[in-house]
Parts: C-alpha cells; sequence; structure tokens
C-alpha cells in the first residue's frame, strides 16, 4: 500500500502543466538573494517571503509540489496556519531538502561529498509528521578535462541510494538530485559524456538497493555547454543532447524528470525545457523544480515592503505560468511581453 502512495505522489508531482517550487534554499544561500535587495536574512524577512509565494493566487494551477527548508517547514503563515497545511489546501504538495550539503571529498582535490545520512531516519520521520511527501537530496560534480573522478561519481551515487531507500522506507518520495555543474569552458559534448557516467552510475545504485523507480522523481541538470565556454551550444542543441543522454540512461519506469534551472536565466530554464518537451512525447514527465529560475523576478518585485506582495505575487505567476506552458512545448518567447496578471 506504501508503495501505491508513493506512486500516486510521484505521479501528482508531475501532473500534467504543473512543475515543483524549489524554495529550500540554505541559510547562506537565501542571505545572498537578500543581499541583491539590500535585506536583512532575518527568520521573519524569510517566513515573509516565502509567505508571499506561497500564498500567492492560483499559482496551484502550474505548482504541483514545493520543496521547504528545516526552517521553513516550522514557520507559519501570517494568519497562523502551518505552511505545509496551507499548501495542502491549495493542492499543493509540501516537501523537504534532506541532505547537509556539499562537503571536500577526502583525497579528492576540487570535489564534494553531500552529507547527511547519519540520524536521516530519524529527521524524515519527523518530516512526515510535520507534512512533507517527498524530498530532496543534491549531489554536486565539477567538469573540467580530468574531473569528476570514478570516486566522486559512485561515492554519491551510492548515497543518493541510501537516501532514496530510507525516503521509501518512512512514506516519502525521493527526488534524486545529480547535479553536473555547468561552470567552466567545457563543450557541450563534454557535458554529455559527464552527465551520462553520473546517470549510469545512479540508475545502478538505486536498482542495487532495491528502489522502487516509480516512487522516485529525477531532477538533473541539462546537458550545456560550459558557461565560460566560447562557443556555447543553441537550444535546439541543449534538447537534443539532454535527450540522448535521459534516453540513453533513465528507465522508462522513472514517472517524470524535473530539471534544475541552475545558472541558466529564467527565460533560457522555460525556452530549454520548451524545446524538450516540443520533441516528445517522451517515457516520463519532462517538468521543471526551478528555485531561482522560478524566483528572482519576485524577489526583485517585493524588495522586502509589504507594500510589493502583490508585484512579487504577480512575478512568481507568470514565471510559473510560462513554464507550465512549456511542459507542452507551447511556450514562446513572445509570451513573456504579454500582461503579466493574478
Amino acid at each position: 500500500m506504501a508503495h501505491n502512495n508513493l506512486h500516486e505522489t510521484a505521479s501528482a508531482l508531475v501532473a500534467e502543466g504543473k512543475g515543483i517550487l524549489a524554495a529550500d534554499e540554505s541559510s547562506g544561500t537565501i542571505k545572498k538573494r537578500f543581499d541583491t535587495i539590500d535585506l536583512e536574512s532575518t527568520e521573519e524577512n524569510r517566513r515573509a517571503y516565502r509567505d508571499m509565494l506561497f500564498t500567492t493566487p492560483g499559482v496551484e494551477e502550474y505548482i504541483s509540489g514545493v520543496i521547504l527548508y528545516d526552517e521553513t517547514i516550522r514557520q507559519s503563515a501570517l494568519d497562523g496556519t502551518p505552511f505545509p497545511e496551507l499548501l495542502e489546501s491549495k493542492g499543493i504538495i509540501p516537501g523537504i531538502k534532506v541532505d547537509l550539503g556539499a562537503k571536500p571529498l577526502a583525497l579528492a582535490e576540487g570535489e564534494t561529498v553531500t552529507e547527511g545520512l547519519d540520524g536521516l531516519r530519524g529527521r524524515l520521520a519527523e518530516y512526515r509528521e510535520l507534512g512533507a511527501r517527498f524530498a530532496k537530496w543534491r549531489a554536486t560534480y565539477s567538469i573540467t578535462d580530468s574531473l569528476p573522478s570514478d570516486d566522486c561519481i559512485w561515492t554519491n551515487a551510492h548515497a543518493l541510494g541510501r537516501y532514496a531507500a530510507l525516503c521509501q522506507e518512512a512514506g516519502i518520495v525521493p527526488i534524486v538530485e545529480p547535479e553536473v555543474l555547468q561552470d567552466g569552458t567545457h563543450t557541450i559534448e563534454r557535458s554529455y559524456h559527464v552527465t551520462c557516467r553520473v546517470l549510469d552510475a545512479l540508475y545502478t545504485e538505486l536498482f542495487d538497493q532495491r528502489i522502487d523507480l516509480f516512487g522516485t522523481l529525477l531532477k538533473p541538470n541539462m546537458v550545456l555547454s560550459g558557461y565560460s565556454a566560447s562557443d556555447r551550444a543553441g537550444g535546439e542543441e541543449v534538447a537534443d543532447w539532454s535527450l540522448k543522454a535521459y534516453y540513453k540512461h533513465v528507465p522508462a519506469a522513472v514517472p517524470g524528470i524535473v530539471f534544475l534551472s541552475g545558472g541558466q536565466s529564467d527565460e533560457d530554464a522555460t525556452a530549454h525545457l520548451n524545446a524538450m518537451n516540443a520533441k516528445g512525447p517522451h517515457p516520463w514527465e519532462l517538468s521543471f523544480s526551478y528555485g531561482r529560475a522560478l524566483q528572482a523576478p519576485s524577489i526583485r518585485a517585493w524588495h522586502g515592503k509589504a507594500e510589493n506582495v502583490e508585484a512579487g505575487q504577480r512575478a512568481y505567476y507568470h514565471r510559473a505560468k510560462m513554464n507550465s506552458a512549456a511542459r507542452t512545448g507551447a511556450y514562446a518567447p513572445a509570451m513573456e511581453r504579454e500582461a503579466v496578471a493574478v
């Protein structure tokens, strides 16, 4: 029975036209976001910011789930409603980031391993009580001529497998996030080969650790040229190389691939998702789990001021709507200029 619930939740998160808001910024990351609008990162300001996003009227048409941070899942809206309860009342599934961040991998210069497995079983039980129905764990891999090493790839794949198993045991859908970082000067071909190696190791570990793939989601990078590359691939190439990697390595049992936006501009992240969906249908739903690419215009419009809440909500609603259009290949850049209304 638990498996059926996992399957239902995973499918609901990639329901037609919908995607996930990643609002799980760590204290350090949210401070950087607030620094851009000269706003102090206090607990109340962080709460007010998430309150603005979560109470946006009508956004549940386009948003299926929200990934929360440990602090956020314990916070409440202005009227005292706990955030997970508020989201559920709108038909949005609450989720939780459970990893404790990427730390230097021992004896592996320039590489990281994600920590947070110790005590995870107990934390998952608590998060389930608080309302979480899915979770996220992120591993990161740097691209150079020689990196990532096999050690880095397999150590992180093993940790992602252990995390996924603990989630499913707790009745929580695991989103596995192997992010091949696109910083650097590498070609799109190099990005493709590294992404393939990472996905190959990941699904080997998930299979070995008895993960029920129907009750999981994959949150990968798109296959891009390095952000500092002199000759960067265009949208069609990004779609082709990305799909080639996923078709080779992501089993059809996985209900959906929910992309991270990485360092892409808001509109590029939408356009690339659209280009992939325009080449469908695919064995899995191709959706989004964006953080900055859904929030950046909203945080600028809000600017930490109560009188700007509606403007911030309009900006967030607009980005959610654009990414919803990209889910069916119906997005066009001209839509960005249409009147933005909630």
